[in-house]
């Protein structure tokens, strides 16, 4: 029913828990207030104590934790900011602002928004947003799941859509000025969302020092590819590989690549060294399991 749902996990026998409450209630107030009216968003409270399983559910084991839950799916980062009600404000209005990127082309001709190192979806349209607004709401709300792995662009007036066409979508992947072209017309969140995500998150990710705990909290196992980042083709097999063979395993695992020196520590871990890359290994967060030889991985 509300594009984002923030919910504060909390048990009454916690000092921290009863000291966040009415910051919280203020928060939620004044949001309430900026977005009266709209479905947009609404704050909630579980009582954990009081409901375990689903405390269990979203693997809750420390109080108070602050979970947000956009379109309907948990948001893979817990709030971890300052514990202040105007914090709060400010992080869930910065949420809710529009992620689209509106271009019309008879004012920028190049297109020269459109970021060179970040994917992006962009669809050109006939009309503006105000137009066909419960499409543009659709486009908005998907902008806003796939933010951190995609800019959206939505572009007026451009000479490039044929005369007959309502509307066309076309994804350009980071680093690349290429624009591929798709004869897609959504008409639901639901197929668009699943279009978009498709093309926006690569099925292999590097990981790195920013990203880390981000992919972490997704909670899978990780199978990671350590390479030297001039070995390009490691990378490329090992990602040839997982695209022929392993896509199906995608929702049981992560798979991405590390640059080997910046986690020297996993190696030194697991008794290797930059002379024995490329590596492959698992990490079950408990243990990490080493494939035998990467030549084998064909």
């Amino acid at each position: 029913k509300h594009e984002l749902v923030f919910v504060n996990f909390h048990a009454e026998w916690c000092q921290f828990s009863e000291i966040l409450t009415p910051i919280y209630k203020e928060a939620a107030n004044k949001v309430t207030q900026d977005f009266e009216g709209t479905n947009r968003v609404v704050f909630g409270r579980v009582n954990c104590d009081e409901n375990p399983t689903l405390s269990a559910r979203y693997k809750i084991s420390k109080y108070p934790t602050l979970k947000f839950f956009l379109n309907g799916k948990p948001m893979k980062k817990e709030y971890r900011g300052q514990r202040t009600e105007e914090a709060i404000v400010s992080h869930v209005r910065k949420l809710l602002t529009d992620p689209v990127i509106r271009i019309d082309y008879k004012d920028d001709t190049n297109l020269s928004a459109i970021m060179y190192n970040k994917s992006a979806v962009i669809g050109y349209f006939k009309d503006s947003p105000e137009m066909i607004y419960t499409k543009y709401t659709i486009f908005r709300r998907v902008a806003a799941d796939l933010r951190s792995f995609c800019e959206f662009y939505w572009i007026t007036n451009s000479p490039f859509v044929p005369q007959f066409k309502e509307e066309l979508l076309a994804f350009k992947s980071s680093k690349s000025t290429k624009q591929s072209e798709y004869d897609f017309i959504y008409q639901t969140y639901d197929e668009l969302n699943t279009w978009s995500t498709i093309l926006c998150i690569p099925i292999v990710r590097e990981i790195t020092f920013e990203n880390a705990e981000e992919i972490i909290e997704e909670d899978l196992p990780l199978v990671i590819l350590f390479h030297l980042p001039e070995d390009e083709e490691s990378e490329k097999l090992f990602k040839e590989v997982i695209h022929r063979e392993l896509i199906p395993e995608t929702v049981n695992v992560n798979f991405v690549t590390a640059d080997a020196k910046q986690f020297e520590h996993p190696l030194h871990h697991m008794n290797r060294t930059k002379e024995d890359l490329p590596i492959i290994a698992i990490d079950s967060f408990k243990h990490m399991y080493l494939f035998p030889d990467f030549k084998n991985i064909k």
